[in-house]
């Protein structure tokens, strides 16, 4: 395969099915990469002492997915090395210890991609429009990512 053949791509997914750590890692796998870094946020059993039954996220779609692009957008021209980029997104009902977010990053070398899949992370909860609500047992919560710009404007 040649270079030219295996350009930079994206991929964006939201969507209300399970979500593949094997398929989002596999978008990602270049020949010209020696790194492919992984975050996976799942469900967890618990918030400040309240059991938590399962999450619902909801999104306001076409915005959500035109925010991680221009995420991907930035992630090129901090480390212009970085080859593939995938964000899959969960929306709806979560399960305990499922994912809800998978984001892969494939480069030539391990600190690019790590440093790219934090930043990813990091900048996904600060600016795109996903909410999560926290389902407990005998309550729910929507819950504020204190990284939210749009949050944290009106305080």
């Amino acid at each position: 395969m040649e270079e030219s053949e295996d350009v930079p791509k994206d991929f964006v997914k939201l969507k209300c099915e399970k979500l593949s750590v094997d398929e989002v890692s596999e978008l990602v796998v270049s020949p010209y990469c020696g790194a492919v870094s992984l975050f996976i946020g799942t469900t967890r059993n618990n918030f400040e002492g309240k059991k938590v039954i399962h999450l619902e996220y909801e999104a306001y779609t076409s915005m959500a997915e035109t925010e991680i692009k221009k995420i991907c957008r930035n992630v090129r021209q901090k480390w212009p090395s970085v080859k593939h980029i995938a964000v899959h997104h969960r929306l709806g009902v979560v399960p305990i210890t499922e994912a809800s977010v998978i984001i892969a990053v494939s480069s030539p070398h391990r600190t690019e991609s790590l440093e790219a899949v934090m930043y990813c992370i990091n900048t996904l909860k600060a600016s795109v429009p996903i909410w999560k609500k926290e389902i407990y047992e005998d309550e729910y919560s929507w819950k504020e990512n204190k990284e939210c710009f749009w949050a944290n404007s009106e305080k």
